[in-house]
């Protein structure tokens, strides 16, 4: 079971390929991490990836539309550039500005903009979607006693943030429940607040869990470290 949302393209969260927080900021993740787990057996795992693809096609996509508009605004305009009329050797001159073009917007589509731009939004979910499910394995978030880890990812290219649990959770919780999660964190991100909005999710997650599986006193081991887990 998984809730994800999409933040706007206006929204000012880092998305850089690589995202260092402060001691401080770390520290603020884990505490809340902490005090969420308190009353329940289930366990959260807290994470922020800079990007949750390559988006190659980007690149290819945003150099073919460059190159081709070069193209057409010479052969266009060729009255200006070519006044004594046209000749064998300009056609070296049209190939190369064409060849230009394409790598400079080969360039262009790796920049964030640039990728949100021109990747439809169901392939960046997508993306998204296999980096929370591979994430969820990597970091062993499925290997708790009763099944009961939660994942909570964010991922800053894509201005997405997903919550993946464990099927002993899932199965407890509607999709609205999740979605409450997902609508805390991001009241939070909308703002430009990136710790403040992973910090409000993970205390309304720790809300929710309270009520589906609660901690049982005597036996409430913590099974998987709070720490926030970042990953390029």
């Amino acid at each position: 079971m998984a809730a994800e949302a999409t933040l706007g393209e206006g929204v000012p969260v880092e998305t850089g390929e690589r995202l260092e927080l402060t001691a401080e900021e770390r520290e603020r993740i884990r505490l809340a991490v902490y005090a969420a787990e308190q009353h329940t057996n289930a366990e959260i795992v807290p994470m922020i990836v800079s990007r949750s693809g390559l988006y190659r096609d980007a690149q290819h996509r945003s150099g073919l539309l460059l190159s081709l508009a070069v193209l057409t605004l010479m052969l266009t305009t060729e009255r200006f550039w070519l006044p004594w009329g046209w000749h064998g050797s300009n056609a070296v001159w049209l190939v190369s500005a064409t060849i230009l073009a394409y790598g400079a917007g080969a360039w262009l589509g790796t920049l964030a903009p640039c990728i949100r731009f021109l990747t439809p939004t169901d392939r960046l979910q997508h993306k998204v979607r296999l980096r929370a499910e591979r994430a969820f394995t990597k970091h062993a978030v499925s290997q708790t006693r009763e099944r009961t880890g939660v994942l909570i990812l964010v991922s800053l290219l894509e201005r997405q943030i997903y919550v993946l649990a464990d099927q002993s959770i899932a199965q407890r919780v509607p999709s609205e429940g999740w979605s409450s999660v997902v609508e805390a964190a991001v009241s939070r991100l909308t703002r430009g607040d990136l710790v403040g909005g992973l910090c409000q999710g993970i205390q309304v997650c720790g809300t929710l869990l309270a009520e589906v599986s609660p901690g049982r006193s005597g036996d409430n081991p913590d099974e998987l470290s709070n720490e926030l887990v970042i990953e390029s």
